[in-house]
Order: structure tokens, then C-alpha cells, then sequence
């Protein structure tokens, strides 16, 4: 069974930067695409990022592209999320997930999603 679990979560000022991780225990093919959903109050999850495992390949919401980048650290099974010039707009909760295809994120799916972590808070402030 897939276990993620997210850090790097916290308040910034618009502008700034964090990076976000996600450490994957319990490898298997479901984590064959691991990115970043979020959440903010009152709104529905939404697809942020994602980056395909044995490629590198990487997948991006047209709202953060060119400003927010994902990586990964293999060894670690770990993926980042590293956040720049932060809007209020992306303040929300982060939530990492895993699954065996991109659909999920391209389909804004989030009923498809394999396996999620249990989210880290971002919250930018002017």
C-alpha cells in the first residue's frame, strides 16, 4: 500500500517562494505519476502538477506553469513541489497523490486518484 507523506507547507508574502515535498513509501506502479492537488476553502480540489516517474516528464495547471516547478529525487522516492513567486490566488491546501496514469490530472479527476497524502498548507499573504 502507497503512503504519501507531504512537508515544506507555511505562510509566505506574495512574491515569495516554498517548496514543497512528498516522500512515496510502498512503491509500486501506482506511483508511476506523483504530482500535486490543491484545495482552497469553499472551491474543489484541483490539479496542479505532475511528473511522470521513470521519465521525468512533467505536466502543469496552465495557472502555475512558469512558475512553479516539479521535480523529483528518485533514490529518495521523493517528489518537489518548488513554488515562486507566489500569488494569494494559490493559497490552498497541498495535497501530493499518486496514480498509474496522468489522467487524473489532465481530467481535473480526482475520484481517479490511486493514493493522496493528507495535505500541507500553504497560505501567501499580502
Amino acid at each position: 500500500q502507497v503512503q504519501l507523506v507531504e512537508s515544506g507547507g507555511g505562510s509566505v508574502q506574495t512574491g515569495g517562494s516554498l517548496r514543497l515535498s512528498c516522500a512515496a513509501s510502498g512503491v509500486t506502479s501506482s506511483t508511476a505519476y506523483m504530482g500535486w492537488f490543491r484545495q482552497a476553502p469553499n472551491t474543489k480540489r484541483e490539479a496542479v502538477a505532475s511528473i511522470y516517474r521513470l521519465s521525468g516528464f512533467t505536466w502543469y495547471a496552465a495557472s502555475v506553469k512558469g512558475r512553479f516547478t516539479i521535480s523529483q529525487d528518485n533514490a529518495k522516492n521523493t517528489v518537489y513541489l518548488q513554488m515562486d513567486s507566489l500569488k494569494l490566488s494559490d493559497t490552498a491546501m497541498y495535497y501530493c497523490a499518486a496514480d498509474r496514469t496522468l489522467a487524473p490530472w489532465v481530467g481535473n479527476n480526482v475520484e481517479a486518484v490511486d493514493a493522496w497524502g493528507q495535505g500541507t498548507l500553504v497560505t501567501v499573504s499580502s
